[in-house]
């Protein structure tokens, strides 16, 4: 595929007064240690863990099947998004590429080499397929049919963005992503964050440390109401959960509050909700990792209503899962991405309507 040159990055506007922090508060914060969840007086009381016993997962979800393996020098996939025609486009990350396997045909292809360490994925309404490229620290937006790709976002108040991780829109096209870095100090450098880029190219940065602490996979409802977080600290004593806000209709979260609880087992990595507001979530581990994570979460596809309760569960055969996305003609196939293989199964409720793209 042929390649224009990348555009220049829209310049951000400062952040930290859009989530109310002080930034002599962020670093009392930073300084006194309070990471742990409640510490801040801002992170939601823990709820309950999730229960595996009595689970009916046949109403929501179909048997496992494996697509195609991916077979290369190292493989670790990622970031799967479907586009209008079925295909599904997903992440080899540790060898910086983007494939593609047609369901069709049965055919796995490499899309695209070189692509700045990408990992999460999706595609816009019209077809452009977004990537956040986690060695390059960006996000990109790639126009298929022209081979021109654009950087949506490469810094944030004068630093470098670190690895972004995953993507999601909302109903007016904003886009929510999230970055992870090892710097602490907002006097040095961006920290683990949420942001949202609106359609106008500004980018804000609406959630951030110590408010969360490894932010990941992420979803916006439905009906553009409610927003979804991953949280998915390794560390003893981190948030290992998935974390819900009120979403106002300019896109700034609120009135947080944990929906799920995955500690002390691996929580969740990535995530996509129905046209029913359910959650299905790739979490836990076959084995240890040396980390505080333990093997409490099981591994596989977890589906939690908008309760906050787990409902349905499946298992996945190798470490280490890492997400899903809705495709198919009636955007009931899931499909997941786990150590080296794309898998799929049915799902009896349709993703939600977005994630087909009108292109």
């Amino acid at each position: 595929m042929s390649r224009r040159p990348v555009t220049a990055s829209h310049q951000p506007v400062t952040a930290i007064e859009e989530t109310g922090w002080s930034r002599r508060g962020f670093l009392q914060t930073i300084a006194a240690g309070a990471f742990v969840a409640g510490a801040t007086g801002r992170l939601p009381t823990a709820a309950a863990a999730v229960k595996y016993d009595g689970l009916n997962s046949k109403k929501y979800l179909g048997e496992v099947k494996v697509e195609t393996r991916v077979m290369d020098t190292k493989v670790f996939t990622e970031g799967p998004a479907v586009d209008r025609a079925g295909d599904v486009y997903f992440t080899s990350t540790e060898v910086s590429k983007i494939l593609k396997w047609d369901p069709k045909t049965k055919e796995l292809s490499t899309f695209r080499e070189k692509t700045g360490g990408a990992n999460g994925l999706a595609f816009d309404r019209q077809g452009r397929l977004l990537a956040c490229e986690g060695n390059a620290e960006r996000v990109t937006r790639l126009d298929r049919k022209t081979g021109e790709v654009t950087v949506l976002c490469d810094t944030f108040g004068g630093h470098k963005l670190g690895a972004v991780n995953d993507v999601c829109l909302d109903n007016s096209g904003r886009i929510y992503f999230t970055s992870r870095l090892p710097n602490t100090n907002p006097e040095k450098g961006n920290v683990n964050s949420v942001y949202r880029i609106d359609a106008d190219g500004r980018t804000h940065r609406i959630l951030h440390l110590p408010d969360i602490h490894m932010p990941n996979g992420l979803v916006v409802a439905p009906n553009d109401k409610t927003f979804y977080l991953v949280e998915s600290a390794p560390e003893a004593d981190r948030n290992r959960c998935i974390l819900a806000y009120d979403l106002s209709p300019e896109g700034v979260p609120s009135n947080v509050r944990t929906h799920v609880l995955f500690y002390p087992g691996r929580s969740g990595d990535g995530m996509r909700i129905d046209a029913e507001g359910n959650l299905y979530i790739a979490a836990g581990l076959h084995k240890t990792r040396k980390t505080s994570e333990t093997l409490d979460t099981r591994p596989g596809i977890h589906v939690v209503n908008p309760k906050g309760e787990l409902v349905a569960y499946v298992e996945t055969p190798e470490d280490t899962i890492t997400n899903c996305a809705f495709g198919g003609e009636d955007l009931r196939t899931l499909y997941v991405t786990c150590g080296t293989y794309l898998l799929s199964l049915r799902t009896n409720i349709p993703g939600k309507a977005m994630y087909r793209p009108e292109a």
